[in-house]
């Protein structure tokens, strides 16, 4: 319950009333010494599990993925805490949230990814279920597919479902800095004259398409992946997201009643926002929860298995030696966010729909690659067969021709519709 805080003013000998300040239990040592707290410990767990992905970095195509996704604590952590901090600094917090909010769409991205590398690539995820009939469910939201079977279109939808949300909600975030400044955007003010009905409104449409193209693309291959021990990497990566958007609309929700009130004085000046204070208990709750998600992370994503594989390559199971210059090179691989914007070209150009990826180099490849050109300017700008059941040849690794690894385009006799 709010504390008061009374304070005196002193003028010319004369004594003022007392003014009453409402303090809240945001603004207590004890609330942000336990959020710091539970912060810092969650950082150490995942920054030391992300250390550990570096030292035995055996298999860069799956462990690049994966460094991405466990990034998303310390990002969390930090903007919620910051945000914490600067608490009575109105607004402050949609600058912090714009950063956790981009990085939101990257791990929805980067979970698909790391599962079409579990499964060799898009050409042997098609390999396996190419053809076969799509069961229909309206319990698992399929029974729109009725009479369908598998086919690279479907693989289209469920890349194309992600990569939406990592277009989407950056801009919307960035949207939302800018109407703020023009005071076009009060969170919990679901008014149709101000922006925050809208970018709520489009938020929950795009990330509820991102994760139900997720959903889909496991009821089509969890067979595939139950090697991979996927339910927990999933439900783990949703409920750190899922918690943080429905946290956020409920404490909306409780503005919007009243539960949750600015911080005034006594004379009835508000010293911070309704919205700040409801985005603070938003802020100070994903803190708590950033430890579980560390913790529950280390389960989801076991180093064992990189270990095991290191020493299996007659490697001597002590990691490879890390300096400053390693870690460096490796981090600005794994985080260099070239590779989706190749997979957006790749899935959303029209002249790509009907091809089917491959990597001849097997799943361990340590480049990912995609076609940046579409298949007609393949060959001299013909491509083969006209473009319709030829098949498109790339060399390339960093722009540069390479022997061992190639990105094939082969076309699919079939479309989704």
């Amino acid at each position: 319950s709010p504390v008061a805080q009374h304070l005196q003013a002193d003028h010319g000998g004369d004594t003022f009333p007392d003014i009453t300040m409402t303090k809240s239990f945001l603004q207590s040592s004890g609330s942000r010494g336990l959020a710091g707290f539970c912060v810092w410990s969650a950082l150490f767990l995942t920054g030391y599990q992300i250390f550990q992905y570096l030292r035995y970095y055996t298999n860069p195509a799956e462990q690049r993925w994966i460094i991405r996704i466990l990034f998303i604590v310390p990002v969390y952590a930090l903007t919620s805490w910051l945000s914490l901090l600067f608490f009575s600094y109105n607004n402050f917090y949609v600058y912090f949230n714009a950063v956790r909010d981009c990085y939101e769409a990257f791990v929805i991205y980067n979970f698909l990814s790391l599962c079409y590398e579990y499964l060799g690539g898009e050409g042997s995820i098609m390999s396996e279920i190419r053809g076969k009939p799509i069961r229909s469910s309206c319990w698992y939201g399929t029974c729109w597919m009725a009479g369908q079977s598998y086919n690279i279109g479907f693989l289209r939808f469920c890349k194309q479902g992600t990569l939406q949300f990592c277009i989407i909600k950056p801009f919307m975030s960035f949207l939302v800095i800018i109407l703020q400044a023009l005071d076009l955007y009060y969170d919990g003010n679901w008014s149709p004259s101000q922006g925050y009905l809208y970018t709520t409104l489009i938020n929950n449409v795009s990330i509820t398409l991102a994760l139900y193209a997720l959903f889909l693309f496991y009821f089509a291959t969890h067979d595939l992946l139950r090697p991979f021990n996927p339910v927990i990497k999933f439900f783990t990566i949703k409920a750190i997201i899922f918690l943080s958007f429905w946290q956020g609309f409920i404490l909306a929700v409780l503005e919007k009643m009243e539960f949750i009130s600015s911080i005034k004085w006594e004379h009835g000046a508000a010293e911070t926002k309704s919205s700040s204070v409801s985005a603070g208990y938003q802020n100070f709750i994903i803190c708590i929860e950033m430890l579980f998600a560390a913790i529950a992370l280390r389960y989801a994503f076991p180093i064992s298995a990189y270990m095991s594989a290191g020493l299996g390559s007659g490697g001597e199971g002590f990691g490879r030696s890390l300096t400053m210059q390693s870690i460096s090179n490796t981090l600005k691989e794994t985080i260099n966010p070239r590779d989706i914007m190749t997979d957006a070209i790749h899935n959303f150009h029209p002249q790509y729909q009907q091809y089917t990826q491959y990597n001849s180099s097997g799943k361990n490849s340590e480049e990912t690659n995609s076609a940046t050109k579409p298949p007609k300017e393949k060959n001299g700008g013909s491509g083969v067969g006209g473009g319709l059941g030829g098949i498109g040849v790339e060399l390339r690794k960093n722009g540069k021709p390479k022997d061992a690894e190639k990105t094939l385009l082969l076309s699919s006799d079939d479309e989704f519709q």
